[in-house]
């Protein structure tokens, strides 16, 4: 007989300085967006600051194609104010750090070919065959019955966690608490994998000098733990850790340098599906990086909300300056009611998955992306996300 098993996700508050990073390159897509639907979009930011001076460094680099005009300056300094770094004590803030941009337009040869697809310039044909993808690479998209999101139990309970932790922050329940803050959380599966108990929670947050563990003990497990955990899930072997490292003062950018795209895996599945390892923050949604992601969540939410299978993995590749995908592959882990490949059939008969039909089916031409540059893209039923969507289940099940 299988024996159980364990599996560990884990997630980063809005404070961390990578999240921080994935913040405001998102924050500049929207404005670019806002004004001008049809920007091509780049961005990265990267962060530091230091202990022993109040001026930290932010630098803003890629590269951005847009009819609109943008006060970079005055984006960087909102997000940040937003998140939280509003007190000199921090030795990071809004309004103590420098601020360099380095901003050049889209390579002509990417832009051509993201116009003007292959397969348009291939066929002599005056029929739109769609634009071609921003980029090569693969994609995953994942969901499964663990949760009412179709997402992982693991990294739900994960972002729960710190979404509470910046709640009680900002509404001065716990005013000792700064922004930077991560979770972590460890299910025990049975045989049939399928989650039974939590087994441990790790949560190492920030806080003011002088605050000792043992109060910020307390109040996490009361102010936090018990309102997001649920507590059948926890038993007397359930073990809980608080700043397991001892003193968190010193954090942020001071604490650590922070660059877009480093939370990957925070940003989607948690490490219960592969990864195709492009980042989605501060890209237009050409960037099949990131609508190619959302499109394969689609279909992948799609499939677990029609009965079809209890968990699913879809994959699809693409060509830079290509219009169709390279692949398509669904993997239902033999959860499915029929053959993989015979969804996967489906799925491609139904679903176009084209960058330019994506982008409207998906409506990925608007400002939404700085909502979901923390706390996952994926599985917020808080927010109304167009990928996150069930609406293909009377197709699915039709075709099928």
């Amino acid at each position: 007989m299988t024996k159980n098993y364990f599996f560990t996700s884990e997630s980063v508050s809005e404070g961390h300085p990578d999240k921080m990073c994935d913040q405001i390159s998102d924050a500049i897509l929207d404005a670019c967006l806002a004004q001008d639907p049809m920007s091509r979009v780049a961005c990265e930011t990267a962060v530091k600051g230091f202990e022993d001076e109040r001026t930290g460094l932010v630098l803003v680099f890629g590269e951005i194609t847009t009819k609109a005009s943008i006060n970079y300056e005055k984006i960087v300094k909102n997000t940040i104010g937003k998140i939280g770094y509003t007190k000199p004590a921090y030795n990071w803030t809004n309004d103590s750090i420098e601020i360099l941009i380095k901003i050049a337009e889209q390579s002509p040869d990417i832009k051509d070919g993201v116009d003007i697809s292959r397969e348009n310039r291939l066929v002599q044909t005056n029929e739109d065959l769609g634009e071609g993808a921003g980029d090569q690479g693969m994609m995953f998209g994942y969901a499964c019955n663990e949760t009412k999101e179709k997402m992982p139990l693991a990294i739900t309970l994960a972002h729960n966690l710190v979404k509470e932790l910046a709640l009680v922050r900002k509404s001065h329940k716990l005013e000792y608490l700064r922004p930077d803050s991560k979770s972590q959380v460890t299910l025990e599966y049975d045989h049939n994998d399928q989650p039974i108990r939590v087994d441990t929670i790790l949560i190492s947050t920030q806080h003011d000098d002088g605050i000792s563990n043992e109060q910020i003990e307390r109040d996490l497990i009361e102010h936090v733990i018990n309102k997001k955990i649920n507590p059948e899930l926890m038993d007397n072997e359930t073990k809980i850790l608080i700043n397991p490292s001892g003193k968190f003062v010193i954090g942020g950018p001071v604490g650590d340098a922070g660059l877009t795209g480093r939370k990957i895996i925070v940003d989607t599945y948690g490490g219960a599906s592969k990864h195709g390892g492009g980042a989605f923050s501060g890209k237009d949604p050409t960037k099949v990086d990131r609508s190619g992601a959302y499109a394969a969540r689609h279909i992948a939410k799609n499939i677990i909300a029609a009965n079809l299978s209890k968990r699913v993995e879809v994959q699809i590749s693409y060509a830079i300056g290509q219009a169709e995908p390279i692949s398509v592959m669904v993997d239902t882990f033999g959860t499915g009611i029929i053959e993989d490949h015979l969804i996967a059939k489906v799925v491609k008969a139904n679903f176009d998955l084209r960058p330019k039909a994506i982008i409207e089916r998906l409506k990925l031409r608007n400002p939404i992306y700085e909502q979901v540059a923390s706390y996952g893209h994926f599985g917020r039923d808080d927010l109304d996300l167009s990928w996150e969507e069930t609406d293909f289940v009377k197709l699915l099940n039709k075709a099928i």
